[in-house]
């Protein structure tokens, strides 16, 4: 404790104390020697100190903060109908076992938004190469669509 910040709030009495009753308390644990009982108050200290450290950090990161049902939420999609992207999702899927690479650049370019180059630099392709699966699996997948 004596190495902790100032800021640190726990009293080494609230620590050991913690650290008892996670032994057993008043159960009369059974040790067998001295190095046995410190390892294992060191080990409970341990647990107790990581615990509320992850606990502040997570306060800082947002824990408690109101959970929102995503359905509540706008959020921008690709195609305003639902059950067009339900059609695309399924051809996408269809498209997947035919040809995976080529369907990883539609999820990209479609899904993500991404340009020519970035999508060829995530694909590791050059430009010309993603143009041309472009226009391969747009009109796959337009062939596709028309006959659902």
């Amino acid at each position: 404790m004596a190495n902790e910040a100032a800021s640190h709030t726990l009293q080494p009495t609230a620590l050991v104390h913690e650290a008892w009753l996670r032994l057993g308390g008043g159960d009369a644990p059974s040790f067998q020697n001295r190095a046995h009982f410190f390892g294992a108050a060191a080990e409970a200290m341990r647990r107790i100190l990581i615990e509320r450290a992850r606990r502040r950090i997570a306060a800082k990161r947002g824990a408690g903060a109101a959970m929102v049902d995503l359905d509540e939420i706008e959020i921008p999609s690709p195609v305003a109908d639902d059950d067009q992207l339900i059609a695309v999702n399924e051809a996408l899927e269809k498209f997947t076992v035919l040809d995976p690479r080529k369907a990883e650049l539609v999820k990209l370019r479609y899904f993500v938004g991404m340009g020519f180059d970035e999508a060829a630099t995530a694909l590791g392709i050059a430009v010309p190469t993603a143009k041309q699966w472009w226009a391969y699996a747009r009109a796959w997948l337009t062939v596709e669509l028309r006959s659902q």
